[in-house]
């Protein structure tokens, strides 16, 4: 092989260039090239000694497919011998009208008059003067970035990913600006504990999720995104019940009452027993169908001849569905007592997501969210979010403030990245729910399932039913995210033995269970893309009394399965394999497994 064919292409690669020589991003070509002085090399085009890399064609082609193809001869100075670039095509007076009459014209116009006002306030070409003649530490400290405006102001607002703006201060080029911001005539932020743009974008995307498109309701609507679910909790809980901005009907100097669901994430019930009543705030605990003991309990309160009492700010709060035992509320049933009551209505949807439920559309006033879980969606995040009325987000917001649990911009922006996909997620975690769920209820092995779309959970008609009179949780009344819940039997061996839920039998079969698992992590979460599996008493109640786990339904058998978004056969058959070790027939229980399964056949 010649060597100096060898050598000529290791040369190392340069970037496209047109048959006018010119790289993208680099200014068009003047002039024509001279036929005399290109020719052909091995495909590429040498030009007074320069490698360059074109689309090589001799002249005498080009001109045959310019013309071959409708291309007028060369005009105006344009280039020959078919180099005519699109901007040959671009006609006087039509790129105007275009833009003009095109969807992004307003944002453009509005664009161009942020880019004015960041260039023209204050002295910016002094500035930069001065920075330039200072020494060496103040031009590695502002070189580069004191000057904000031109390239890099319009390429910040055209970028496509919405950029980190990871700043803990905003700052203004005039006081003017400062004393209009303080007067609400200047939209930007001060300081990162107040808001951040980052942020704001995630809160803007849920607002328009949760309001399910309707822009009536949007409009009257606010998100708050802070730095975990149970900030979000407990922040808006305090800004409710000490909140000086109340109807002239409800007082917070009065205490007040909450009314909540027996099934509940054990520290958000924590925080209502145990600090809420340092507030002088009662605690109701009912049933999460009980809808007649919730009109009893706020009527009670209203009726009350005391008028502290009568007066007294009350929330109804409560996750739907509720972990671990997925009970679902009637929200519309609720609002329609809290409203007749002057009763806030608040739902935690986490477990159900924008996609499957959306309380605000059913009249609620607030909907809570741990970001952690099904929104961020990747088990990388840390996140708490807050939507609903104006007014009462406005409340919690400034509480927020002092309080100080922010989210972080980066995580902020790893939040808004998951919520592009959250549709298509909660999607694949609704199928591998069901199956799964389906599967389990037909073993004999399991003792019961907590998953709505079965026929014997007691919330089953309640799911249809909203999903047929208010379009939530699908359209057959199935979809309600990856959660299920589900009870193993601890003995098998005795058929008329009794069941031992909470004995140790049962405690030690779902471990060997757990363990037999091949695909789910054991862990707390849950909404990630991985699956995740705990045994209840364990992960979440290891430190309660037995009368406390009895009074809340957390057996030993009781397992928490967080499908994530592998393959529902993979899911299942690992599922059957963990039971089938977990149930072995040198454990005496393979007999009575088969007779179960020939009397369900028979049946």
């Amino acid at each position: 092989m010649n060597l100096g064919v060898l050598g000529f292409a290791l040369l190392p690669l340069a970037p496209p260039r047109s048959a006018g020589g010119w790289t993208r991003g680099l200014p068009p070509p003047r002039g024509r090239p001279s036929p005399s002085r290109t020719c052909r090399l091995a495909g590429r085009s040498h030009r007074s000694g320069r490698l360059t890399w074109s689309w090589s064609a001799s002249m005498a082609e080009r001109q045959r497919l310019a013309t071959s193809a409708g291309v007028p001869d060369a005009e105006d100075g344009a280039l020959g011998y078919g180099e005519e670039t699109v901007s040959a095509l671009v006609r006087q007076g039509w790129l105007e009208a275009a833009s003009a009459a095109g969807t992004g014209a307003d944002e453009a116009a509005d664009m161009e008059t942020q880019l004015k006002r960041i260039a023209g306030t204050g002295d910016e070409a002094g500035r930069a003067h001065f920075v330039r003649s200072s020494a060496a530490s103040t031009r590695a400290v502002h070189s580069g970035e004191r000057v904000k405006g031109g390239k890099k102001a319009r390429a910040t607002l055209d970028a496509l990913a919405t950029p980190i703006v990871q700043s803990s201060t905003f700052t203004f080029r005039t006081t003017r600006e400062c004393i209009d911001y303080n007067q609400g005539a200047y939209a930007s932020f001060e300081y990162g504990r107040y808001g951040n743009p980052t942020t704001r974008a995630v809160e803007e995307k849920l607002i328009d999720l949760e309001t399910g498109g309707q822009a009536a309701l949007a409009t009257a609507t606010d998100a708050l995104v802070s730095a975990s679910g149970m900030n979000a909790v407990t922040t808006m809980l305090l800004a409710l019940f000490t909140a000086a901005e109340m109807p002239s009907a409800v007082a917070a100097d009065e205490g007040g009452c909450i009314i909540t669901t027996t099934d509940c994430y054990r520290r958000t019930r924590q925080f209502m027993e145990e600090m809420l009543p340092r507030l002088r705030v009662r605690v109701e605990v009912i049933d999460p169908s009980d809808v007649q003991r919730l009109e009893g309990v706020v009527r009670g309160i209203r009726a009350s001849r005391n008028p502290r009492i009568a007066r007294q700010r009350v929330v109804f709060f409560s996750e739907s569905p509720t972990n671990p035992l997925l009970r679902l509320v009637d929200v519309p049933r609720v609002v329609s007592v809290c409203q007749a009551h002057e009763v806030l209505v608040c739902v935690d949807s986490t477990f159900a997501t924008p996609i499957n439920h959306r309380p605000l559309e059913l009249g609620a006033d607030l909907v809570l969210h741990s970001g952690t879980k099904y929104l961020a969606g990747h088990n990388d995040v840390m996140a708490g979010a807050l939507i609903g009325r104006d007014d009462l987000v406005a409340q919690v917001r400034r509480l927020h403030g002092v309080l100080g649990g922010v989210i972080d911009p980066h995580a902020s922006y790893l939040l808004l990245r998951g919520l592009k996909t959250l549709p298509l997620r909660v999607e694949a975690h609704n199928r591998n729910a069901r199956a799964l769920a389906e599967r389990l209820a037909a073993d004999p092995r399991v003792y019961r399932v907590h998953w709505p779309a079965l026929r014997q959970h007691p919330d089953h008609e309640l799911g249809r039913r909203l999903a047929e009179q208010h379009g939530q949780f699908g359209r057959s009344g199935t979809e309600f995210g990856g959660v299920l819940s589900f009870e193993l039997r601890g003995r098998l061996r005795q058929r008329d033995a009794p069941e031992q839920p909470y004995g140790r039998e049962t405690f030690e079969r779902v471990g060997r269970f757990i363990d037999a698992l091949r695909l789910p992590y054991i862990g707390p979460s849950l909404g990630g893309t991985e699956s995740l599996v705990e045994q209840v008493c364990v992960m979440g109640y290891f430190d309660q009394p037995l009368w406390k786990r009895k009074s809340l339904g957390i057996t030993c058998g009781l397992i928490r399965f967080a499908c994530g978004v592998e393959d529902a056969a993979d899911i299942v058959v690992d599922v059957e394999q963990a039971l089938d070790r977990a149930y072995a027939e040198g454990d005496g229980n393979g007999a009575w497994v088969e007779e179960q399964d020939a009397v369900e056949r028979s049946v």
